[in-house]
């Protein structure tokens, strides 16, 4: 489900929509990301906990200074009915949830992020990495099951390159390099607690019969590795209920890794879509498979240009939050992630 802030709403009738929907569909929440002003935090957690009952699971707050909406720009939010769901947490802090399907287990983790908010950010950067891996453990998974991470960067601009460093090192480390990398979006984001950095994760195990997570790449694209980023263009989840794809955060980049389009807006949104219109293709999927879709600007004043884009193609029906953030290049403007899902057709 994604949700915005409708004109005249407030946040507590956002939440009163949620707790409606979850009641109506007797679902229960695997994970919830909310996009808004560190501001508006607290009072919207107190709202949640008041709205909805048994009210327990982990949100991923992407703060920024500025938004397109006020103090909430939307929120997506991926809930479970029909099966058991079972809560992580550290401390007395959920951290993330489980369930199964009858053939996969899911592993949905969120809002991970650093004790020792002291320490330095490549330290503290660590220490999430170890804490992703303590909390796959609790559930008899570990790294190489992770399909899809997240990554929100307080300030990414003066350490992304430090990130990087540590995540190819904690991948080495954990002989990830030759294997699956995950989808993975790495964007600046502000957090309400201080840190460096908060992070996410989708683990994915087989129970019984096959699953396939492979990874897909971009036909339009050079891997990330050949510029020094390790993640996967886009990994493919295919369970017997389900296809998903899951699409990382894709920006105006070149075949040759560069940034393309500098300093045109319209030229970087075009390539985007244009790249994530081709990932799509590869696995059979269109614009109509997508289900849960974030645009971030490096300026929320030059959101009406993708509104324009979506308009002109037919496809204002995308379930989009749209956010302010900065990426992790200062010259790029626009960057989407986006997950896409079909049905299996059993064979006849």
């Amino acid at each position: 489900m994604t949700l915005q802030l409708l004109q005249g709403e407030k946040p507590v009738e956002m939440a009163r929509r949620l707790a409606t929907v979850l009641r109506e569909k007797n679902a229960i929440v695997v994970r919830h990301e909310i996009f808004g002003s560190n501001a508006a935090h607290k009072e919207t957690m107190q709202i949640l906990q008041r709205e909805i009952p048994d009210f327990d699971w982990p949100v991923m707050w992407i703060g920024s200074g500025e938004n397109a909406g006020g103090d909430i720009s939307g929120m997506h939010v991926f809930a479970v009915a029909g099966v058991r769901v079972d809560t992580i947490y550290q401390e007395v802090e959920p951290v993330g949830r489980v369930f199964g399907d009858g053939q996969t287990r899911h592993c949905l983790l969120s809002d991970l992020k650093p004790v020792n908010l002291s320490a330095s950010k490549s330290a503290q950067c660590q220490e999430v990495f170890r804490n992703l891996e303590r909390t796959l453990r609790e559930v008899d998974m570990n790294m190489a099951d992770v399909a899809r991470t997240w990554f929100f960067l307080d300030d990414i601009h003066s350490w992304y390159g430090e990130f990087n460093d540590a995540r190819i090192e904690f991948f080495r480390e954990k002989k990830l390099l030759n294997g699956l990398l995950p989808a993975s979006t790495g964007i600046g984001g502000q957090n309400p607690f201080g840190a460096a950095l908060v992070a996410g994760a989708w683990a994915v195990q087989a129970a019984k019969g096959s699953v396939s997570i492979t990874d897909v790449p971009s036909p339009l694209q050079c891997s990330s590795m050949e510029y020094g980023s390790a993640f996967s263009r886009a990994v493919l989840m295919d369970t017997l209920p389900c296809r998903r794809l899951l699409i990382s955060g894709t920006a105006s980049i070149g075949p040759d890794g560069r940034s393309a389009h500098v300093g045109d807006l319209h030229g970087q949104i075009g390539l985007s879509m244009e790249v994530v219109q081709e990932i799509l293709a590869s696995r059979r999927f269109d614009f109509p498979d997508v289900s849960r879709a974030t645009a971030y600007f490096k300026n929320i004043q030059d959101a009406p240009a993708f509104d324009e884009w979506r308009r002109e193609r037919n496809l204002e029906f995308l379930p989009l939050v749209i956010a302010q953030s900065d990426l992790c290049r200062p010259e790029l403007l626009f960057e989407i992630e986006l997950d896409a899902i079909a049905l299996c057709v059993p064979q006849q």
